[in-house]
């Protein structure tokens, strides 16, 4: 009976715990300034999906995966083209 009921506490704070939202960042985060991709400087969109992620508390928006992985390799090189 006891083992019953410490399974039934168990299951509804999992389900208290799980069903809860976690708390935005969203609006902590800086909006993509720029209609172009940040590396290659070509249209957003142009190539199929943007991909967007977000940088130390910058939203960053690339047109293909390789110009992911170059601003990674050097993102202080690309990161000035947002402040502008």
């Amino acid at each position: 009976m006891k083992l019953k009921q410490l399974l039934c506490s168990t299951l509804l704070l999992l389900l208290v715990t799980g069903c809860s939202t976690p708390k935005s960042t969203a609006s902590s985060t800086k909006p993509y300034p720029l209609k172009v991709c940040l590396v290659s400087g070509n249209k957003l969109g142009a190539m199929g999906d943007i991909i967007t992620e977000t940088y130390n508390g910058q939203e960053v928006k690339f047109c293909c995966e390789p110009c992911v992985k170059k601003f990674h390799a050097h993102p202080e090189k690309y990161l000035p083209k947002i402040a502008r």
